[in-house]
This record gives C-alpha cells, structure tokens and sequence, in this order.
C-alpha cells in the first residue's frame, strides 16, 4: 500500500486530497495545526487507513515509517486569513516548505507543491501561461501570500536540482466545492451564504474583474496525475472558463432563488483584474481538463451551503 502525507489536510482541498488518495488504495498521515483547518472535514477519514497528526510544519517535520508522496498544501489560501496571518502565512510558504522538502529527501519521496495563481499578481498576460513571471507587488497586502508562494516555487525547484528530489508543481486556480468555510470571504462562498440569508451580495469594485471557476473534484483529479507523472515544471490547474465577478453574483442569487440586491463595495489593493488558466500543457502533459461544468458544481456547493446554514 502506498503512503502519502498530506499537509493542511483538515483544510478545503487537503481534506477532498485526502479522501481521494484513500479511493486510489494509499494509506494517508494527514497533517495540520487547524489554523484555518477543520477537523470536522476529515473525522469521516478516521479508521479508514488514514491517521491525523495536530503539528505545526514551520516546525520540524517527523513521520515514522516510508513515505512514497507527500502533498504539501499547508498555508492559509483566503485573504481574509492571509491578512488576517500575514507572518504565519509567510512562515508556512518557506520554513514549512523547507521542511517539508527536507523530509522528501529523507524519505526519497515525491514531493507536490500547492502552488497557486497569486504567483501570477495582477497579470499583464492574459490567460496567463507557466512561463509567464507574473506582476506582484511584494510590499502590498497581498504580497505575503503571493511571495510566500513564489519562494516556495524555488526551494522546490533548488531541491529538485541540488537533491534529485522528484518534485512537482502545482499552479491552482480558482476552486470552489463542498467543504469550503461559510465565512471564507472569497466569491463563491461569500455570494452563496449572502444569497441564501437574502442578504446584500457584495461585489467589490464594479465587478468587471474577471475568475475562472474549477470544482473541487476536477482539480484533485489534475494534482493526482501530475504526482504521478514525470512533469518537473511548474502546471496550471484550472477551469479557462472566464466569467466577470459580476456575471457570478447574478448566476448565484438566480440559483438560490434569493430576493438579494448586488451592491458594490471598494476593490481591495492589488486585486487581480483578471484570472484565466492556459492550460495547455495539462491537456498534452496529463491528458486532463475539468469535466463539471459550473452549473453542476453551484448546484452541489449550494447543498453543502444550505446544510451548514440550515436554510
């Protein structure tokens, strides 16, 4: 049986990584410090070959035992958290990925960086391709997560070229699923729990910025084939469906059926005016592309938003 660790497992994606990596026949040791986690997320894991470890990864990393893969997708992914944790999210995207990777090489692991689309900044390219550099303010706001991200890019890239440890790259856009926090502050969980309480939907700036939307079970499908392909550079993960903030805030209170009025609200400093994925190189590299359109991934998410909130 193969055996996978998973970082900020309790998390959105680390915990739908989770669940799938036990679906493909592994044995998973889960990790997190539940700093924007949820135990609630992975506690229908337990017993099934998975195990949860509470730990901190800007500490030293320990796991007993062989370990084949390790995904790191430990770091705080919303701006709310992000500029809520600025240093913490700092720590996590360097000194977690350092230790981390050090474990891989310990371990001859293969080794997954969750990187993301914040790389890119507030793109002048459009879509954006992987061998774009991006336009990133460091000293902004939003610069500890963006360049948390981008150091993480090369400490992963120096320990495949200094160490031979076998590493990929994962550039993820957009995603949005069951799991995600009611309070998360990003579109689509903003906008549905908004909606669902017939509540003032708030759109910031005019709501012309641009995102592209992938539902969760499309891109845990897209990070389990680049593991396992021999893909060094960095790939994109994403829906290149492009849509206006707008356009989605109109699509959600149409879908709940809310009374709710769109109001606009300042746009934050250094929001990206555009998010498209050229994904090229996962179509010819992996053979993957997303298959749930945003129709059926709204209406699941919608579900999983009416239970948590009891509407």
């Amino acid at each position: 049986m193969p055996r996978a660790l998973v970082t900020g497992a309790a998390g959105f994606l680390g915990s739908h990584l989770s669940e799938y990596l036990l679906g493909k026949g592994f044995s998973v040791v889960g990790m997190d410090n539940l700093l924007t986690g949820d135990v609630k997320n992975i506690e229908h894991l337990t017993g099934r070959d998975f195990v949860f470890v509470k730990h901190d990864v800007t500490n030293y990393i320990s796991v007993e035992g062989p370990l084949d893969c390790i995904f790191h997708f430990a770091s705080p992914a919303s701006p709310i958290d992000y500029l809520r944790v600025p240093i913490q999210t700092l720590k996590v995207g360097s000194l977690g990925t350092h230790n981390a990777l050090g474990l891989a090489k310990a371990k001859n692991a293969r080794f997954l960086i969750a990187s993301t689309s914040e790389v890119y900044g507030d793109p002048l390219v459009h879509p954006q391709r992987e061998d774009y550099w991006g336009n990133v303010n460091p000293v902004g706001p939003r610069g500890v997560y963006d360049e948390a991200k981008r150091f993480s890019e090369a400490i992963t890239m120096a320990y495949h070229r200094v160490h031979g440890v076998q590493t990929r790259i994962i550039r993820i856009f957009n995603t949005y699923g069951p799991r995600m926090r009611v309070e998360d502050g990003r579109a689509i969980p903003a906008f549905l729990s908004q909606a669902l309480r017939n509540e003032d939907v708030t759109v910031f700036g005019d709501g012309s910025q641009t995102r592209s939307l992938c539902y969760v079970s499309d891109l845990i499908e897209g990070i389990f084939r680049l593991m396992m392909s021999e893909v060094v550079d960095p790939v994109n993960i994403g829906n290149p469906t492009e849509m206006t903030i707008r356009q989605l805030a109109e699509a959600i209170i149409k879908l709940t059926g809310s009374s709710s009025r769109i109001v606009s609200r300042p746009l934050p400093v250094d929001d990206p005016k555009v998010r498209q994925p050229d994904i090229t190189r996962a179509r010819t590299l992996l053979g993957w592309e997303p298959q749930v359109s945003l129709d059926q991934g709204l209406a699941v998410t919608l579900a999983y938003f009416r239970q948590r909130l009891g509407i």
